[in-house]
């Protein structure tokens, strides 16, 4: 052989090398980045779906589908309505409890609704809410388990009440907007 042929085949293996780790900087660069925005989702993504590769897939495209839809802040008259709601809800705590978990639940759902975040089904809803609020899914979700319990009426005061400390933290931040509209 001669030195042109080892040079060209040297170049060729320093060339596949860096393009498999270049692949696989890519990826790991692309799960830290989804880790850091998305938290402990990010875990029970991966651990639903058992698979790091269709966890990653699933919160791209979580992501592209809130991209895709049209939320928007509310209006000052929205605004001032829920907050009242709110405190309707949460003053209806203390002698119903069941209840106001009902009415929190659902007021949670009507002012996502009214911010163009779609509601048909629980699963797509905390999908939604992953994407924006990743650090309040997993409480969304444990207030679930508990309006489903309440349903049942096996729910006790304090998971009740935990459940309204829940539903209170997502409903403060789906009320957040960065301008809202009169």
């Amino acid at each position: 052989m001669n030195a042109t042929y080892i040079l060209v085949a040297v170049v060729f293996i320093v060339l596949i090398t860096g393009a498999i780790l270049g692949i696989v900087f890519a990826r790991r660069q692309h799960s830290k980045r989804l880790q850091g925005q998305f938290g402990t989702e990010y875990d029970h993504t991966v651990e639903v779906l058992g698979d790091r590769k269709k966890a990653h897939a699933e919160l791209d495209e979580r992501q592209k589908h809130v991209a895709s839809l049209d939320i928007h802040p509310l209006s000052v008259n929205e605004h001032k309505r829920y907050v009242a709601d709110w405190a309707a809800v949460q003053s209806k705590f203390v002698d119903e409890p069941g209840q106001a978990i009902v009415e929190a639940d659902r007021l949670i759902m009507e002012v996502m609704q009214m911010r163009a975040y779609p509601i048909s089904d629980f699963e797509q809803r905390a999908a939604d809410v992953s994407v924006s609020y990743p650090a309040l899914v997993s409480n969304y979700r444990a207030a679930r388990v508990i309006a489903l319990k309440n349903q049942e009426y096996q729910a006790d005061t304090e998971e009740l009440r935990q459940a309204m400390i829940y539903y209170r933290s997502l409903f403060d931040e789906l009320l957040v907007t960065d301008a809202i509209v009169v």
